[in-house]
């Protein structure tokens, strides 16, 4: 028994995109003096542009707990996560374990389980129905171990329960990316004045309004040649510069495939999250497979392409504020010159952001708080499934003898011949 009073809450987190969508909820977990918050970083970005500038931009503390994974595939970053993470769970023995995402550090959370410690998994239901993604598995993997689920939307949670996933396990709580956005973009206006000056665009080769931003990091786009080509294609088609941020594994890739950038396009290294907002808001759109980047354009009214065979985001085709382009297909120089052409009707068009309104950090910390004081956070009890589990639970219902043993067997011995 610990002598410490406050409920003890792990959260675990291992890529940037974490770092920003999760800032505000860190923060107002760390604010409440009841919840001891443990938060453990799993190492799966590591680098300064990476992670650290992000934790700076985002007044986000480093991490309680580093567990330094890495690994060349995903098979060995999902197994180093579970096995340096189930130690650490085990010493912690936190109320609960969250989770956010559907990165190989979500895959942490079958450590969380085999401990018996609740699982709660943020960013719960989303589902592309694409199975070559990785992530779709994480996702499905740990929605199932999940304890509590926060769903973004109404119909995330309709896709979680249709996937057969307990009804009361999922609270439906917004995105929380409008929150970010709210208080580190909008609530910093003169910040970004400063940051958007003549030079700054001047020493990236860029003029304001006249370039497009690219990002592309996705194991189906940058692992194979083919995708990766019609991606390039479709950017060399921009009649306009078009600034990509290259992850390290997206430039490996390029090399690894001889592949040759078009003229029109500047790779540079990964930025930071500041500098990102800048480029963002300032460009005419977007070329992106990025599921946050995607979203922030949509909420900061940003045209986009998003370059996704099939997307867990449908809501920015609905309200009209992104262009489909699917490089696992053959695409015809008509084709991508139609892709193109959208993307630059989108430009100046306004919509409605259907993400939520703002609450959505608060929501979950406040729910999150409330359970631990409560102990509405363990959901696999036998009492609290959605299903009837009695046959899993019945007797034998078979009758002991009715007819009595007058002598014990015990000890007795055969007869010789």
């Amino acid at each position: 028994m610990r002598a410490d009073a406050r409920k003890r809450l792990a959260v675990v987190l291992g890529i940037r995109p974490d770092v920003i969508r999760a800032s505000l909820i860190l923060r107002y977990l760390r604010e409440d003096r009841s919840v001891d918050l443990r938060f453990i970083w799993s190492g799966q970005h590591y680098s300064d542009n990476l992670k650290d500038i992000f934790f700076r931009e985002l007044d986000v503390p480093r991490a309680d707990v580093e567990l330094g994974v890495h690994g060349a595939t995903d098979a060995e970053i999902s197994a180093g996560v579970i096995a340096r993470l189930y130690p650490v769970l085990e010493e912690l023995r936190p109320e609960a374990a969250v989770f956010l995402g559907d990165t190989n550090t979500v895959i942490g959370c079958m450590a969380a389980a085999q401990l018996n410690i609740p699982v709660v998994h943020i960013e719960g239901c989303m589902r592309s129905y694409d199975w070559r993604m990785p992530e779709e598995k994480y996702r499905t993997i740990s929605d199932h171990l999940s304890d509590r689920i926060y769903a973004y939307l109404e119909e995330y949670r309709a896709q979680g329960i249709a996937e057969g996933l307990n009804p009361n396990r999922i609270t439906v709580v917004g995105n929380p990316i409008v929150d970010v956005l709210d208080e580190y973009y909008r609530g910093r206006p003169q910040r970004y004045e400063r940051l958007a000056s003549a030079a700054f665009f001047a020493e990236r080769g860029l003029t304001r309004g006249e370039y497009y931003l690219m990002t592309c990091h996705r194991r189906e786009n940058v692992g194979d040649h083919a995708s990766l080509s019609r991606v390039l294609a479709l950017a060399g088609a921009v009649a306009r510069a078009v600034y990509f941020p290259a992850s390290y594994r997206t430039q490996r890739m390029l090399k690894e495939f001889g592949l040759t950038l078009p003229r029109n396009v500047l790779m540079v290294n990964p930025v930071g999250y500041d500098e990102f907002l800048t480029l963002l808001v300032h460009s005419r759109g977007t070329l992106t497979d990025s599921g946050t980047v995607v979203e922030e354009a949509c909420i900061l009214q940003v045209a986009s392409v998003q370059m996704r065979r099939a997307t867990e985001r449908p809501q920015v085709y609905d309200v009209g504020a992104s262009v489909k382009f699917d490089p696992s297909l053959e695409q015809s120089e008509a084709t991508i010159a139609g892709t193109v052409e959208k993307l630059e009707r989108l430009y100046g068009a306004r919509w409605k952001q259907p993400f939520g309104d703002g609450r959505s950090s608060r929501r979950i910390a406040e729910d999150l708080i409330a359970r631990l004081h409560g102990g509405g956070l363990g959901t696999h009890q036998p009492d609290a499934y959605h299903v009837s589990v009695t046959r899993s639970y019945r007797d034998d219902g078979l009758r002991r003898s009715t007819i009595a043993l007058g002598t014990s067997l015990i000890g007795l011995s055969c007869p010789t011949s």
